[in-house]
């Protein structure tokens, strides 16, 4: 019989007392055919894929302002705002991916999610107050629990089919290639995309520029350490690729992409510039903590839009959180013979617990998060490798500057060789089965080309039930598909929805 992630330490597991014993014993290292370094090394891999999000999600979310024309915090002064959001940010990232590792034993980090955190800067705040807007992502959370407590969470995650489950995995693996080509700046936007048959392009239209150097040095490094055999080749990798990027910009002056007066460097860093200037410790300001307001929305949106708003943060939420169990686990040889998640169900509380918190903190909803798949990559397999990067992420709260250390160019080669290793599932598919395949075929590539993990799910959902029931297969259609298939039509439709309602 199969030994599935949650079986118990069999004879094999160490015999020795102590702190390192327990230690094993609770997080199942030797029963998952781990090992203490190896959670260690992910653990920090995933932190620093990760991390990128503490100078990110302040960008987005502390220079968006509300109806009242404030920024979170209740001031006008980006500069005052973005530093109170950093440290939002990075805080609950810390304590529940912390969370995570010790109540859900498997190496998934949580934090403000991509996404998430544009649809409450650009659409909700804009409409509301701050206060408002982090108070729907607090009642999106609180449903989303109710959805796990009830058993519904976990009953739609066992209710798709091993082959979409799979076909999961391997579009989140394309998702992540994508992500990290785009943040890396090898792949950009056609300038007038609009006017051109062609949307992306390599780099400015060709390869030029030390960032891009270092990006292709570090994957060619990581690459070269990874077929080597080397312990701990996605870390070094990084490590290394941010020592290049420090030494090419302390001796080229790249500068960013884009500087503080709009000046825009097409051969210049993607976001963070790998130079350490000013202090590197300070005292963090958890000054946005406590500040939402659960039902204010109501009194500038109505309940109708309200519920609209709640539905598509709680869609989106559910499904890639979803999408990324499904697709990280599955790289870790971590799910059962039917493809279920053993233990899920506490996975998903911590994940519905991280979008109260990440409202509550005025940092956005937060969620399980693809880059995970940079532990597994490591050979980490349990919750310890997500205590490990909850906890560097705490120690950010007071080193920030160090995060900014690590540009974009320098933590993407990662991505890329996860992406890599997630799609050689792809040959459990079952391709000849049409009512399989192309469900497969369309969540894989509307993944990366929507990007969106909800959006490559809900096509492969829809398309799935619509072929099985032209099939006669009525069957093998859960009960759940067709709910789930039906929701989904409401959420690719909710523009015309809003629009018809007035909303």
């Amino acid at each position: 019989m199969k030994e599935t992630p949650n079986t118990p330490p069999n004879a094999a597991a160490p015999a020795s007392s102590g702190l390192k014993a327990r230690l094993d014993r609770y997080f199942q290292i030797s029963a998952r055919r781990s090992n203490f370094a190896r959670e260690v090394r992910g653990g920090l891999a995933m932190f620093f894929a990760m991390a990128y999000i503490v100078v990110l999600n302040p960008l987005i979310i502390g220079t968006a302002a509300d109806m009242d024309g404030r920024l979170p915090g209740g001031g006008t002064d980006p500069a005052a705002a973005i530093p109170m959001v950093a440290a939002a940010t990075a805080l609950v990232a810390g304590v529940m991916t912390i969370l995570m590792g010790v109540v859900g034993r498997y190496p998934f980090g949580l934090a403000a999610g991509m996404g998430l955190n544009a649809v409450v800067a650009v659409t909700l705040a804009p409409r509301m107050t701050w206060a408002d807007a982090m108070g729907l992502v607090v009642l999106e959370g609180i449903i989303l629990l109710l959805l796990v407590l009830t058993g519904f969470r976990t009953a739609v995650f066992r209710a798709i089919p091993s082959g979409l489950k799979t076909a999961i995995a391997v579009g989140l693996g394309l998702f992540l290639t994508l992500v990290g080509f785009v943040n890396a700046g090898f792949v950009r936007r056609v300038p007038d995309a609009a006017g051109s048959t062609v949307p992306v392009q390599l780099g400015d239209g060709h390869l030029g520029g030390w960032p891009i150097l270092v990006f292709v040095v570090g994957l060619a490094l990581t690459i070269v350490l990874m077929v080597r055999g080397v312990r701990g080749a996605l870390l070094i990798g990084i490590i290394g690729t941010t020592a290049l990027a420090i030494a090419v910009e302390a001796a080229a002056g790249v500068g960013p992409m884009v500087d503080d007066a709009g000046n825009v460097n097409p051969q210049g860093w993607s976001l963070t510039v790998p130079a350490l200037s000013g202090s590197v410790v300070g005292v963090p300001d958890f000054g946005l903590i406590g500040q939402f307001n659960l039902f204010g929305s109501l009194e500038h949106v109505g309940i109708i839009a309200l519920v609209l708003f709640v539905f598509t943060l709680i869609l989106a939420d559910f499904f890639d959180t979803m999408g990324t169990m499904v697709g990280v686990a599955g790289q870790a040889d971590l799910l059962d013979e039917k493809g279920d998640l053993p233990g899920a169900r506490n996975v998903l509380v911590v994940d519905s617990l991280a979008a109260v918190a990440g409202g509550a903190a005025s940092s956005s909803s937060a969620t399980v998060y693809a880059e995970s798949a940079a532990a597994t990559g490591e050979g980490a397999r349990t919750g310890l490798a997500s205590v490990v990067a909850g906890l560097m992420f705490l120690v950010v709260t007071l080193f920030a500057p160090l995060v900014t250390l690590v540009p974009f160019e320098a933590a993407t080669p990662v991505l890329i060789v996860v992406g890599f290793l997630m799609m050689t599932q792809v040959t459990r598919i079952d391709f000849t089965d049409y009512g399989i395949g192309i469900p497969a075929f369309l969540t894989i590539v509307i993944m990366p080309f929507s990007y969106s993990i909800a959006d490559g799910i809900g096509a492969g959902f829809i398309s799935y039930t619509l072929i099985r029931a032209a099939q006669g297969r009525f069957r093998d259609i859960h009960p759940l598909m067709w709910i789930i298939a039906a929701v989904f039509v409401v959420y690719f439709a909710l523009g015309p929805i809003q629009a018809a309602l007035g909303v």
